[in-house]
């Protein structure tokens, strides 16, 4: 049975400061909202810079509590007041030197519903994020939203299928991949990695880039954030890889009870055949 959900992402570019930039994604927000979207997700710490191309300790200075600092509650009144869900990225500190790349996601009412915490944190050139990050400790959480069950995977996680997986055992229809990925670096992979995945846990995938160069590097984030289905399709054109974005889409959720029944990816796992996969 279809059962459409009209959602949105937004990948954009750097504005120089924390107030513009959330000012910037607010109105991203409120534009999506009367284009009739019920979500909408933002890239990875939407709020700063990819600050992790650096490795200094005055970027500390970035990182706010969840769900109690300002970003989360100034998008919390954003989703009251559009009536969306929000999957809103930040980094996070829990508490002196606790510090977590996290997403935390508000129900369309503006209630806090959770937080994901990214699990796979990178340490290459341009990516310092173990600098930065502990690794996630949250589990993979599957949030039971106005539009569905929601999950998120953040970045360099995508390219570990166990947690897309697990989301999918948890119930995912949607799963939102906020990241910061360069041209050099991924861009072969970006349009391979999360169509597959979502083939292989036959749901929806959001998957969202930063875009342009920032202050801190010469990460050259090139966007072409896009929807993808449980069949591995676009949902609409792929965004553009130079210029920012706000993308809509709408998703018929009624595909992935269709797709698991023809595929039966689900029915024909075997668990328990897997207990090497999580030897260390």
């Amino acid at each position: 049975m279809s059962h459409v959900v009209r959602a949105a992402l937004v990948q954009a570019t750097w504005t120089g400061d924390t107030e513009s930039m959330i000012a910037k994604h607010e109105e991203h927000a409120r534009e999506a909202a009367r284009q009739g979207a019920r979500i909408i997700g933002f890239q990875e710490v939407f709020n700063a810079p990819y600050f992790c191309q650096v490795q200094e300790p005055e970027h500390y200075r970035w990182a706010e509590p969840v769900p109690d600092g300002p970003t989360v509650r100034r998008m919390r009144d954003l989703a009251r007041e559009t009536g969306m869900v929000v999957v809103v990225p930040v980094f996070e500190v829990e508490q002196s030197g606790f510090y977590y790349n996290t997403a935390a996601v508000i129900d369309a009412d503006g209630s806090y519903l959770g937080k994901y915490r990214k699990h796979h944190i990178p340490q290459v050139k341009g990516f310092w994020e173990k600098y930065y990050f502990k690794p996630g400790n949250a589990g993979w959480p599957v949030f039971d939203t106005a539009v569905g069950k929601v999950g998120v995977y953040i970045c360099y996680d995508r390219h570990f299928p166990e947690g897309w997986r697990q989301l999918g055992l948890n119930g995912a229809q949607l799963v939102y991949n906020p990241s910061a990925t360069s041209r050099g670096l991924s861009s072969y992979l970006w349009q391979l990695e999360q169509p597959a995945s979502a083939v292989a846990n036959e749901y929806f995938v959001a998957a969202i880039n930063r875009v342009g160069q920032e202050e801190y590097g010469d990460n050259d984030f090139y966007g072409t954030s896009y929807f993808v289905d449980p069949r591995g399709q676009f949902v609409g054109d792929v965004a553009s890889d130079k210029e920012e974005e706000l993308v809509v889409r709408d998703l018929d959720f009624g595909l992935i009870e269709e797709v698991r029944r023809q595929w039966a990816f689900y029915r024909d796992r075997r668990p328990d055949a897997y207990d090497g996969l999580v030897q260390p």
